[in-house]
C-alpha cells in the first residue's frame, strides 16, 4: 500500500476516507436485514433530518419521510436487493417539511458482496440540483416541441387565410408577407435589444400580436382591441405574448379565426392592483365544453398567468364562442 508523504500512515485510513466523503457529499448507511435497524453517519442524519437518538433508526421510520408517490417503488427496490447480485442505485424524493422536497440517490452492492454478518452497506447522495436541472430540461423540451407544432399550425393557418382572401397569387404573396411582417414586429416588441430597459404599452403589444391573425393583416375589423394605457415590462411582455399567441392559435384552429366571419374582441379594465382582460369570441363554430385531460398548451397558459403574471385565468363556453377572463397583477405586468 502506498504511504502519504513518506509516513507510515496509509492514504485511505478512516480519517482520510471521511474527508473524501465530506468533499463528495456522501452520506453512509448500513442496514441489518434481519432486525431492520439502520445506522446513519452524521451527514445521513442531516440529509434525512433525523435527530440522533439512543434507539436505532429503522427502515420503517425512514419510510415515513419518503414521498408517498415514491414509497412503494423504494420498498420494492430495497426488498429486491437481498436477492439480486451486483450494484444498485435508486433515486427518490424525501420530505423534510410539508413544502421542502429533496431528491436522494441510494447506492450500494446487493447480495453477499455487499453484506457482512447480515448487514448491508451503502451511501446516500443529495441529487436535488441534478433532478431540478433534468426537470427544467424536460419542461423546456416540451415547450419547444409545443411551440414548433404551433408554429407549423400558425404557418398553415396564415397561409390559408391569405389564400382565402386573395384573388391572385400576387395578392396572396402580399397578404402573406404582411402577416409575417406583423409577426416579426411583435417579436421585436417583446424581444428588445439586450441592455435596454423598455416598457411597451399593452395596447401596442396586443395590436402587433393580433394583427397577423386578422384577414386583412391588421386590427380593427374582425379583431378589436380596447385597453387603457397600461405599461408592460420587458420580462412579462414575453410571457403575455406567449399567452396571447396560444389563445390566438387555438382560435385559428378551433374558434372564430378559423372562419371568415368570426369576430374577436379583446378588452381590458385596469384597477388599483389588477388588470382584467376579456377575450371574447363570436360567430365561429359552435362551442362546447372540452372534456378529457388538460392539454400542454392549457397548462402552459395557466402556469404563465398564475406564476409569472400573478393572476388567474378562467374559461366560459357559451355556444356562440369562448370567453376567456385573464386577471393579471398590474405590478407584475410592469416588470
Amino acid at each position: 500500500m502506498v504511504s502519504l508523504n513518506g509516513s507510515s500512515a496509509l492514504i485511505w485510513d478512516a480519517e482520510r476516507l471521511r474527508i473524501a466523503n465530506d468533499a463528495a457529499g456522501i452520506a453512509l448507511w448500513s442496514w441489518n436485514v434481519d432486525t431492520d435497524e439502520i445506522a446513519l453517519d452524521e451527514r445521513a442524519h442531516g440529509l434525512w433530518a433525523v435527530p440522533k437518538v439512543e434507539r436505532a433508526v429503522t427502515f420503517e421510520a425512514l419510510s415515513a419521510k419518503i414521498h408517498p408517490e415514491d414509497l412503494g417503488r423504494v420498498r420494492e427496490a430495497f426488498t429486491k436487493t437481498r436477492a439480486m447480485v451486483g450494484p444498485y442505485e435508486i433515486d427518490f424524493r424525501i420530505l423534510h417539511d410539508e413544502d421542502v422536497v429533496r431528491w436522494i440517490s441510494a447506492r450500494g452492492e446487493s447480495g453477499d458482496t455487499g453484506m457482512v454478518d447480515r448487514v448491508m452497506f451503502g451511501i446516500f447522495m443529495d441529487v436535488t440540483d441534478r433532478k431540478q436541472v433534468e426537470e427544467s430540461r424536460e419542461i423546456l423540451a416540451g415547450e419547444m416541441s409545443h411551440r414548433v407544432k404551433n408554429l407549423f399550425a400558425l404557418a398553415s393557418a396564415v397561409t390559408g387565410m391569405a389564400a382565402r382572401s386573395a384573388a391572385t397569387t400576387t395578392e396572396m404573396a402580399e397578404d402573406l408577407t404582411l402577416r409575417l411582417t406583423a409577426l416579426g414586429r411583435a417579436h421585436d416588441l417583446v424581444r428588445p435589444v439586450p441592455g435596454e430597459e423598455r416598457k411597451a404599452l399593452l395596447g401596442d403589444l396586443l395590436y402587433v400580436l393580433l394583427a397577423s391573425y386578422n384577414h386583412r393583416g391588421g386590427v380593427g375589423e374582425r379583431i378589436t382591441v380596447t385597453v387603457p394605457e397600461v405599461r408592460v415590462g420587458e420580462t412579462t411582455a414575453t410571457t403575455l405574448a406567449l399567452v396571447v399567441h396560444e389563445l390566438a392559435t387555438n382560435s385559428v384552429k378551433y374558434g372564430v379565426l378559423s372562419e371568415a366571419h368570426g369576430t374577436l374582441d379583446v378588452s381590458c379594465t385596469a384597477h388599483d392592483d389588477d388588470v382584467i382582460m376579456l377575450w371574447t369570441e363570436r360567430g365561429g363554430p359552435p362551442v362546447s365544453v372540452p372534456h378529457g385531460p388538460e392539454g400542454f398548451g392549457s397548462r402552459l397558459i395557466s402556469r404563465s398567468v398564475c406564476g409569472q403574471l400573478g393572476g388567474s385565468i378562467g374559461f366560459d363556453w357559451p355556444v356562440e364562442g369562448v370567453v376567456v377572463t385573464l386577471r393579471m397583477s398590474k405590478a407584475r405586468l410592469a416588470r
